[in-house]
């Protein structure tokens, strides 16, 4: 007998397509990953910030200043519980007759979830629900409380709205700036290119330090916080598209003398579809990686403005304006006032590995 021959069709290996094989030397980086991972909670932290956080960020409680962290207890005379804490109270000390605080562990305070409390907006609607609470007229602190009585993890949890998205308006301002003047600078070239080119090398002369405070200080004290926010953004925007209108003038060099942008030209294409529809896209890897490792900049710009007092005001809190009263002796006495400073060294990290792992997933040249 002959052997029949396997009629079952063979199954074809198909090819991932760009975006395919940057997907998977993008998952190759566990570092890049979990960098992104982080940054998603962070933004949803900073979206749904009102829901978390306990209480309002201008809620003081007189008598309670500097209150130490509270820590959530699980047994209660040993044996398993809701999750509870010890209420503060204050005692007299009998020998310097100054009040302490004490945990009063007699009276364990249940925590109760989607409780009601302070008023907030909550993508725009209006609402006082919150998601723990220790019911009305006590009192929870897991951060413990500032200088003057107030939750210092509801004014961190709403600070973050500032700290995380001035970089997103300020990428977005920058980058519009730099892609318009480094595109019309490296497409047209002569005297185009020698003045936008001696503009930027007076910006990247200056110090940035110097020129935030500077340009900050020119904000009138009158402003209200929004306003305060938009001048804010306005000055790192204005200061960050100089280096890459100069990385974009390079990439449109080499870019507008290939093949399909000749072809393009000599269709009668207009210069600014040509820039925007022909040569920008082939740039968009590149552009989404600088996007990345320059958010980090901006997160410590803001901070540093606000924690020098020529950045965010109250009523509005940021990240930086939250570390601005620290000094020496509160931070020996009262450590937990730097808990805000520990999520920006957390973002800053964040962003840097999601931004290298990006890099990474850009380079055609690994497999």
């Amino acid at each position: 007998m002959t052997a029949r021959a396997s009629s079952a069709p063979q199954k074809i290996q198909e090819t991932p397509g760009p975006l395919g094989m940057a997907w998977r030397r993008f998952k190759r980086s566990k570092v890049g990953v979990f960098g992104g991972f982080i940054l998603v909670l962070m933004y949803l932290m900073a979206l749904f910030s009102g829901f978390l956080s306990p209480y309002a960020v201008a809620t003081q409680f007189p008598g309670q200043e500097y209150q130490r962290p509270q820590a959530i207890q699980f047994f209660h005379n040993g044996q398993l519980s809701r999750p509870f804490i010890y209420p503060i109270t204050l005692e007299r000390d009998p020998v310097t007759f100054q009040k302490k605080p004490t945990e009063d562990r007699t009276k364990p305070l249940p925590i109760y979830f989607f409780t009601r409390g302070d008023e907030y907006n909550l993508l725009g609607f209006r609402t006082n629900l919150h998601l723990f609470g220790v019911g009305e007229g006590n009192t929870f602190f897991a951060f413990g409380t500032d200088q003057v009585g107030r939750d210092l993890l509801s004014r961190t949890l709403v600070g973050a709205q500032v700290s995380l998205t001035v970089g997103l308006v300020g990428i977005l301002i920058s980058f519009t700036i730099g892609i318009f003047m480094g595109g019309i600078s490296g497409y047209y070239g002569g005297w185009v290119d020698v003045l936008i080119q001696r503009v930027v090398e007076v910006l990247l002369s200056f110090p940035r330090l110097p020129i935030l405070l500077a340009l900050a200080a020119i904000l009138p004290a009158r402003w209200p916080s929004t306003w305060v926010y938009l001048g804010i953004v306005a000055t790192l925007a204005f200061i960050g598209w100089a280096s890459l209108a100069r990385v974009v003038r390079g990439q449109m060099l080499s870019a507008k003398n290939l093949e399909y942008v000749a072809a393009a030209r000599a269709l009668g294409v207009s210069d600014l579809r040509i820039i925007l529809r022909h040569v920008m896209p082939n740039l968009s890897s590149f552009l989404v990686v600088t996007a990345t490792l320059a958010l980090p900049g901006y997160i410590l710009s803001e901070t540093a403005l606000s924690f020098l007092g020529v950045g965010i005001k109250e009523p509005m809190t940021s990240w930086g304006l939250l570390l601005k009263d620290n000094n020496i002796n509160s931070v020996a006495l009262y450590p937990w006032l730097l808990l805000p400073g520990l999520f920006v060294v957390v973002a800053v990290l964040a962003f840097n590995f999601f931004g290298d792992a990006l890099r990474d997933a850009a380079d055609t040249s690994s497999k």
